[in-house]
């Protein structure tokens, strides 16, 4: 053993050694927050790695996918599809009860079996990896676990890291790592960079040339649904949308609706709004939203509550997988997450895809390319503040033109960037023979 395969084995054993107290620290925080989401019972014991044995035929590779969340969960469908064309059975897994519902829902005849990916423990990561034997790992954007990688090295399977981003929080964490960053980046075979900048941080935390390659956003190939204008007028009566114009607020996060929430008046007050419809990042905020609303005296309807029984200001999409639906019904979208003190922003392409003008807070980290190529490309517009936001809703609503121009100019930018599904798969096949 050479002496630098010696510092790996040393770093993963310590890694092995302080995963039981760092989770046992973390445990409390992690549970409540499943509590409070909910839909975790089923199946929870495959994330001690209790996964089935699947029969194998042999003719076909095994791809263990492994897709965090929703957002992720929605934009890999059309790769799912792709694999099962090259003749590849995928054993998809996810981290979250939304993910796990929106996989079921959306790619239950697409793939083999859909699991919940385990906790990165050596014996519940070896327990899962015996049960599903994969013959190629694919990871969606972040997700780097050591534990999960180094049994990838020790058994000679290849590891794609697709759509692979790294937000500023992720590269400076691991910048400061330094050698121990080597257990999240050694074990992968392939680094599909979303953008360019993902593939210079690659490079600059000592990932080799080779086994990084530009592809760009999987995210920009997303697959819009269109509705008609009668499935229009009959979502707006279920939400309880006022007739006018529809403010959306994408993926927000807190203080964001009291911002969103003075918009509206502020446009109201000019004569140009309708209702507001909130789609926040986490449904299982709906307690504390409802409560601001009611105490800011707005009448207010829940999505989860079923159809609205009258039209009201506020709509509260509290519900799973419908914001590229939702917000077919906009005039205007705020993009999530991306007014301070958030700083990291919440994805711009739904809407960009759907051409809507856009609006977004000065946050938008982990989309800052995107981000800076839609306002410099005069598709979307940066608020610094909620007075900002009130002030710019009410001029896109009383300019038409100048917000049915921002649309189109960002349908345009999304229609030029697409493409990485197509590059992607053409990395993967590779692996598929």
């Amino acid at each position: 053993m050479t002496a630098e395969s010696a510092s790996v084995a040393a770093m993963i054993w310590l890694y092995r050694i302080l995963f039981v107290p760092v989770l046992l620290v973390l445990a409390p925080a992690y549970l409540l927050r499943m509590r409070r989401r909910g839909g975790y019972g089923d199946d929870f014991s495959q994330r001690f790695g209790a996964h089935p044995n699947l029969p194998r035929n042999r003719e076909r590779r095994r791809v263990w996918v492994q897709a965090v969340s929703v957002g992720e969960m929605l934009a890999i469908g059309p790769l799912l599809r792709e694999l099962r064309a090259a003749g590849a059975e995928v054993y998809l897994t996810t981290t979250t009860s939304t993910g796990r519902r929106i996989a079921i829902e959306r790619h239950s005849e697409t793939v083999e079996k859909i699991g919940y990916f385990p906790l990165d423990w050596h014996p519940f990561v070896r327990r899962a990896w015996s049960a599903i034997k994969p013959d190629l790992i694919i990871l969606m954007e972040g997700e780097r676990w050591p534990e999960h990688l180094r049994q990838a090295t020790n058994l000679g399977v290849p590891v794609i890291s697709l759509n692979a981003r790294l937000s500023d929080r992720a590269f400076n964490r691991l910048r400061r790592l330094g050698r121990a960053a080597r257990l999240c980046l050694d074990g992968i075979t392939l680094h599909l960079a979303a953008s360019r900048q993902d593939a210079e941080r690659l490079a600059a935390l000592g990932v080799p040339s080779p086994r990084i390659c530009t592809v760009g956003n999987l995210k920009l190939d997303v697959e819009v649904e269109p509705i008609g204008a009668a499935d229009a007028a009959r979502l707006r009566e279920q939400l309880g949308l006022r007739d006018g114009p529809v403010l959306v607020g994408a993926s927000t996060w807190p203080g964001e609706e009291a911002a969103l929430l003075g918009a509206w008046r502020s446009a109201r007050a000019q004569g140009h709004m309708g209702s507001l419809l909130l789609v926040p990042r986490h449904a299982e905020r709906r307690g504390e939203i409802e409560s601001f609303l009611r105490d800011a005296g707005v009448s207010v309807h829940f999505r989860s509550q079923g159809p609205a029984a009258t039209a009201v200001d506020v709509v509260v999409a509290d519900t799973t997988g419908e914001l590229r639906r939702l917000t077919q019904l906009a005039d205007v979208v705020f993009v999530g997450k991306s007014l301070p003190p958030h700083t990291e922003g919440q994805t711009p392409v739904e809407a960009a895809a759907l051409e809507k003008p856009l609006l977004m807070g000065p946050g938008m980290a982990n989309f800052r390319t995107i981000a800076k190529e839609l306002v410099s490309r005069g598709a979307a517009r940066t608020v610094t503040d909620s007075s900002a936001l009130a002030q710019e809703v009410t001029l896109l609503l009383a300019d038409r033109e100048a917000a049915v121009a921002m649309a189109g100019r960002a349908a345009a930018w999304h229609r030029e960037n697409q493409g990485a599904l197509a590059r992607s798969v053409r990395e993967i096949r590779r692996f598929l023979p």
